[in-house]
């Protein structure tokens, strides 16, 4: 088949994954095309991946047997080399580089990627034009490094509650950062430890003895001379982390420290000579940069998924285990309808993440484009959008990952399989850019809003435009085949959405006449509240994969299978969620076993081409670092030569032994 990727087509591969790909009913190179936006630009991603597949400089042993000081080194040297070999290479394109560093850092977050990201979009997106042509330059260069430091020990999401404070000297043209408590030392910010020279940093603007908020200053770290940090600052690295052990996440501390005035982000607001400050169009403008990078997750997640479900599906089609048939042979894990539970539903959503992404990425350059012409009504959509996907996505990625492992068995443990390191990687997610539960907050103040203008007889456009249709009362849905139509299945999620929002606003309404103040009704609230952002999103996701499947041009057999998994993952939603499309009876009893009748048959229908649709991410070997998940599913024979590499076994007997367990066996046998 034309997915095998090269370095596999020497390479004995197992008949079980074999026999799999061979009753495939599609070629799962159309869908990779699909993923990639083009036949093209995946053979441009798959060139340059192969550029560095074959850098011997770029080779290093496993990150399981690395110590993190290694782990760091090693990541830092190859960020580095990446940037050298890109610029040679002549990568321009933000795609292209990104699928050089990714293959680059295999299975690991990759080192400067605040540096990237956060760093340069926050000097191109919030700084102004002089600004930009003294800091920019040098980023784009590598000849300074940086990093976005806004979270505090003491507060992340919470952005006004942070402490570090930026006051204005009229008498010097500068401003004084300082950090005042314990608790306003930055903390978390990646690279802060001990790699960048400069950081994006967030603090309180006070000017002319008046506070106004959070705004962002540029400020220098460390000698570009010899690295040390300079007077006023104190930094460092926080130690060992759940995961991320190649990156030096840092603190920062400073002690009245000073920049010039120009150092402040002045696109949209800004302080000027004698210390005027001059407010921007919009507060929210300043956050800019973390609306770009929760846009961004909702596909990377996806992107996480798939990886966990390749792994997952390719090892559970080789794994054989237990009987299904007295006397005959052991069944593939895959078989197991219980195993199809817990993976194909993962499986689609994957996709339903990957392709929703894409649509949320379109809304942020469209959104972004809207901003830069001075439209800036597209703001709280887009704010509420991107953070609730990005907490509903991360959620159920951080979720999906651990059955996925747990779906593999005792190997599923093992640092060979890539869940270790897959899932202590991705599950940050669920905090960074903005803590989850805060983010559907977020999202059901939006939604609260949108439903008080529904309910005074506005029209909605956009994502909550639902909340103004005519829906009917009753699903439309009676027999089998109905639960196929992506129309009656979208109305689905639709009327649960609008339930659950009127639902959240009538409890806010009903503390409030209580007589609880605003703030107090919304705390009392949160369970309803959580329950709306949560439906609405998942609407959205429900949504905009459908559309991106229907709007596809791809041949018959693969828009079927696709069609397949959406299908899977609508009525799957339904199903684990049953009691809310029961609640008010939009669905009967009937009608959620004939939901669930369907599930079953939709299992059935995936199975057979499980492993297609993994192979159609088109990972290789290098990218998804898993002994459990190689394409050829000689899982044993790699896992056996994977643990016997393990540094421990490089001495037959341990020092421990010699130290210890001698000692204590000869005392032992001497008492007897």
């Amino acid at each position: 088949m034309s997915m095998m990727p090269s370095s596999v087509s020497a390479t004995k591969v197992n008949p079980d994954i074999q026999n799999e790909r061979n009753k495939a009913t599609f070629d799962p190179i159309h869908i990779t095309y699909l993923i990639d936006e083009g036949k093209e630009k995946t053979k441009r991603r798959r060139y340059i991946e192969s550029l560095v597949e074959n850098d011997p400089d770029f080779q290093n042993k496993p990150l399981a047997f690395m110590t993190r000081e290694e782990r760091y080194t090693n990541s830092i040297r190859k960020a580095l080399l990446a940037v050298r070999k890109m610029e040679k290479l002549g990568l321009t394109d933000p795609w292209e580089k990104q699928i050089f560093t990714s293959v680059v850092n295999r299975s690991e977050d990759p080192n400067l990627a605040l540096h990237a990201s956060m760093y340069i979009h926050s000097i191109a997106n919030q700084m102004d034009f002089d600004q930009q042509s003294e800091w920019l330059e040098s980023a784009f260069d590598y000849t300074v490094l940086g990093t976005y430091a806004q979270t505090e020990m003491g507060h992340g999401t919470y952005l006004r509650g942070l402490e570090t404070t930026a006051t204005f000297d009229p008498d010097t043209d500068e401003f004084e950062l300082h950090s005042p408590t314990l608790t306003s030392i930055k903390w978390w910010p990646g690279n802060l430890g001990k790699t960048v020279t400069h950081a994006v940093v967030a603090a309180q603007l006070y000017t002319q003895g008046k506070c106004y908020g959070v705004h962002m200053f540029m400020v220098p770290l460390r000698s570009l001379e010899n690295h040390v940090p300079l007077p006023g600052i104190e930094i460092g690295d926080i130690g060992p982390k759940f995961g991320y052990s190649n990156i030096d996440n840092g603190f920062l501390r400073f002690n009245k420290y000073r920049i010039p005035r120009e150092n402040m982000f002045m696109k949209y607001s800004k302080v000027e000579r004698n210390g005027t400050y001059l407010s921007p169009p919009r507060a929210k403008l300043t956050y800019g940069s973390m609306v770009l990078i929760r846009s961004f997750i909702v596909g990377s997640m996806g992107t996480t998924l798939a990886k966990g479900a390749t792994i997952s599906i390719r090892y559970s089609s080789v794994r054989r285990q237990s009987e299904l048939e007295k006397g005959a042979q052991e069944p593939q894990v895959l078989d197991f309808q219980s195993q199809q539970l817990k993976l194909l539903p993962y499986l689609a959503m994957a996709y339903a993440f990957i392709f929703a992404g894409k649509k949320m990425k379109d809304m942020y350059i469209q959104s972004s484009d809207s901003i830069s012409k001075g439209d800036f009504s597209v703001m709280p959509e887009l704010h509420a959008t991107s953070a609730g996907l990005k907490a509903y996505t991360s959620s159920i990625c951080s979720e999906g990952l651990e059955i996925q492992r747990m779906s593999c068995g005792g190997h599923g443990y093992s640092h060979a399989s890539g869940f270790p390191e897959l899932y202590a990687n991705s599950t940050p997610a669920c905090t960074y850019e903005g803590e989850n539960t805060v983010m559907m907050l977020q999202t059901a103040r939006f939604l609260m809003k949108c439903m008080e203008k529904a309910n005074n007889g506005e029209k909605l456009h956009g994502a909550c435009s639902y909340m103004c249709e005519k829906l009917p009362r009753r699903s439309q849905a009676f027999h089998l085949e109905d639960f196929l139509n992506s129309e009656l299945l979208i109305q689905a999620y639709k009327h649960r959405a609008h339930r659950m929002c009127m639902v959240a606003s009538q409890a806010v309404q009903e503390q409030v006449r209580m007589g609880k103040p605003q703030h107090e009704a919304w705390n009392k609230s949160h369970f309803h509240l959580l329950k709306a952002s949560e439906a609405h999103c998942h609407l959205y996701i429900v949504d905009h994969f459908y559309e991106y499947v229907l709007e596809s041009s791809v041949p018959a057999p693969v828009k079927d299978v696709l069609l397949t998994l959406c299908h899977l993952h609508a009525l799957h939603g339904i199903s684990t969620r049953k009691g809310e499309f029961l609640h008010d009876g939009y669905f009967s009893g009937h009608q959620i076993d004939l939901v669930e009748k369907q599930v079953i048959q939709l299992l059935d229908k995936v199975r057979p081409n499980s492993v297609a649709l993994v192979d159609a991410f088109d990972f290789s070997d290098r990218v998804l670092d898993s002994v459990l998940g190689r394409y050829d599913g000689n899982v044993y024979e790699n896992l056996y030569k994977w643990a016997k590499s393990c540094p421990m076994n490089e001495k037959e007997v341990p020092d421990a032994y010699g130290k210890y367990i001698r000692p204590f066996l000869m005392e032992n046998r001497s008492k007897l």
